[in-house]
């Protein structure tokens, strides 16, 4: 006899509510080996998003080493990364609140080491023979004009701080690195209107013996070829990634010519959006330890470099990032599809896996989550698409017989990222109430190759759209969700192929914008320096075409009600991009609801934020599709509210 509960979909009871989700979860970012320690930066909701830098010695000992209100993020690029450095025990971090750069020594008390400016700082690394860093500035100081970014030195004795330029001139660096001996620098450096992943160029320089950089040769890289972290092999031999080939693939150079080590269809790099990123380092001077994505899947493996052999290592991940490598250990962050991130460490002697810090110690019941599946599904210009599929699970609710479930479509930002089938809470929390979700690798997303990344050139606004309007009919057309319930939501820019879909397709009923674009002309002219050209290629250069893509100039064509959320501090898609389409929607009497945060940016990092934007977005479905909730949730304004019963007599399946 079944003890299961019969309830429509999207009133089921779960354990997996917004405040379990904010309470037991923090973020994990950027490893880094300090000898037998290791550092890591967690991201706190319930410390308003602060950054924290933790140490972890060999006893297993966690230690806080920023202490309040100090919060290691730069802003870079707007988007950080890179954040921080470790020599011998003296930590150097960006701190969020000014922007310079502060040294820390063991438990004292952290020292500024740059005066006060509009410098930001990111991606330095530790020179000990000449005791400075070396890391890329990105200069604000002159107003109204585009910011300048260099790599720089900052001295560490003499007079601390003191700065040279060692290269500049392009419009953006990254990644500056020192051979072992000291003696050269490599770094990565692209112009506008690319995007990294476009094309950048690797750089090699002597280093002088006043500090300064001798003649610079280009190695590896082009308009046409993404070059992506650089490293030096133990024993001197300058290693990076490329994706001349179509893939993004490890190679080296040595005796003037770039030389491949693995060539196969797979992604070794990634798109950087953030300084610090790494897919591979060095156990010994040709034992490579690495990782590189399948079909959207993070595999793990050991590179000889001088056989060319990979042994492929099994791992219970779907994504491996930010790998730091020793002689003894590979140490990186990690999920799988049933477990939430944490760092992992890998014994090079042992084989062995050890966890030394979730990103959530909630012990959730499996009969509560719903595991990806992964889906190809046919789309425009008879090509197929990649998403992962989430059906509604809870053990304890069934739906009533013959009712199908509610979809709610989801985008990643970028548009140039990919989402993977990893354990994340905000889609549990959906799929446990019995709402199904599709996460979706539109065209344009990384890890399927250079041509799949590139079907978005040109084509933002129309290639995404199409792939989730397809995914979503192709589920529907197949029985698994209700095609008269379909909702889709996404933040940044896929709050903008969100908007799209709600107003040049006819297919969803519903959705949410998670700060996202509505005026592509607006967001040419009021943004920010590293995405100021990211539009050229995405869409190109004419504001008629922006204006044909743009969801803010067409909303006689949208008769779906919206939710927006939107943080007042945004840099990279201000709140007028929000407020323009709500203004809109309210004066076609369409059911819209704006929800706005204070002190929040790109992205919410407050609890009591990422809360209210979970809990309000399913209020609003809840209105929207007519199902009951199972918990109490603090209503969010919705004008038009006539509308929404009309909506609901006319779309709901009981």
């Amino acid at each position: 006899m079944s003890d299961l509960q019969t309830a429509p979909y999207g009133s089921w009871k779960t354990p997996i509510t917004s405040d379990l989700i904010v309470a037991g979860t923090i973020g994990l970012v950027q490893v880094a080996l300090d000898g037998d320690d290791i550092y890591w930066i967690e991201a706190r909701p319930q410390e308003k998003g602060r950054n924290v830098i933790v140490r972890r010695t060999p006893d297993g000992a966690l230690t806080d080493v920023t202490p309040a209100p100090f919060n290691a993020r730069t802003r870079v690029h707007e988007y950080g990364g890179g954040s921080f450095l470790v020599h011998r025990g003296e930590v150097f971090f960006s701190h969020f609140a000014d922007q310079r750069l502060y040294r820390q020594a063991g438990q004292q008390a952290p020292q500024a080491l740059t005066a006060e400016a509009e410098l930001r700082y990111a991606d330095a690394i530790y020179d000990p023979t000449r005791q400075r860093l070396i890391g890329v500035r990105e200069d604000h100081t002159v107003a109204g004009q585009e910011a300048v970014n260099t790599i720089v030195s900052i001295a560490l004795t003499g007079e601390p701080g003191a700065q040279q330029v060692l290269t500049g001139g392009h419009s953006f660096y990254a990644s500056p690195r020192l051979s072992p001996d000291g003696t050269q620098l490599a770094w990565i450096c692209w112009d506008h209107p690319r995007m990294p992943w476009d094309g950048t160029e690797l750089w090699v320089a002597d280093v002088q013996a006043d500090g300064s950089l001798g003649q610079q040769r280009l190695i590896a890289g082009g308009a046409e070829e993404s070059v992506f972290q650089p490293e030096w092999s133990p024993d001197g031999v300058l290693h990076f990634v490329s994706d001349r080939t179509g893939w993004w693939n490890l190679y080296r150079w040595q005796s003037g010519q770039c030389e491949a080590l693995l060539p196969m269809a797979a992604e070794f790099g990634l798109p950087q959006w953030v300084f610090g990123m790494a897919t591979y380092g060095f156990a010994s001077p040709t034992n490579i330890v690495c990782t590189f994505i399948e079909q959207g899947f993070s595999r793990f493996g050991l590179l000889d470099s001088a056989t060319g052999t990979l042994e492929r290592i099994e791992v219970p991940y779907a994504r491996i990032d930010g790998i730091r490598v020793d002689a003894k250990r590979a140490v990186f962050l990690a999920a799988s599809p049933t477990e939430t991130a944490r760092i992992v460490s890998f014994n090079l002697a042992t084989r062995a896996f050890e966890t030394l810090r979730r990103s959530s110690e909630l012990a959730l019941d499996p009969g509560y989550i719903s595991a990806p599946q992964a889906i190809e599904f046919p789309t425009e210009n008879n090509l197929t698409a990649h998403a992962f599929f989430y059906a509604p699970r809870n053990k304890d609710f069934a739906a009533p017989a013959g009712e199908r479930p509610p979809l709610l479509v989801m985008i990643h930002g970028g548009p140039t990222s990919a989402t993977s089938p990893t354990l994340r809470l905000g889609i549990q929390y959906w799929a446990s109430r019995g709402i199904a979700v599709l996460d979706v690798n539109y065209g344009g997303s990384t890890g399927y190759g250079r041509a799949y990344r590139q079907r978005l050139n040109g084509n933002w606004g129309v290639v995404d759209v199409d792939d989730c309007v397809n995914g979503a009919l192709y589920l529907a057309r197949r029985g698994l969700v209700d095609g008269d319930r379909l909702a889709i939501t996404g933040g940044s820019a896929g709050g903008y192929t969100t908007l799209c879909a709600l107003t040049f397709r006819d297919v969803f009923k519903a959705g949410a914008s998670h700060y996202g674009v509505s005026d592509l002309i607006a967001l040419d002219e009021d943004t920010h320096k590293f995405e100021s050209r990211y539009t050229f290629g995405l869409v190109g250069t004419s504001h008629d075409l922006y204006r044909a893509r743009s969801p803010i100039h067409h909303t006689d064509k949208l008769n779906a009600p919206v939710i927006f959320f939107q943080g007042l501090e945004d840099k990279v898609v201000p709140p007028n991009q929000s407020e323009m389409m709500v203004n809109a929607l309210r004066a076609k009497g369409l059911p819209v609801a704006y929800v706005t945060f204070e002190g929040e940016q790109h992205g919410f990092r407050q609890a009591a934020n990422i809360k209210r934007a979970l809990d309000g977005e399913l209020y609003f479905y809840s209105r929207i599709f007519g199902f009951a909730l199972a918990d109490e949730i603090e209503p969010v304004p919705i004008r038009s509210e006539e509308h929404t019963s009309e909506l609901q007599s006319r779309q709901c399946i009981s």
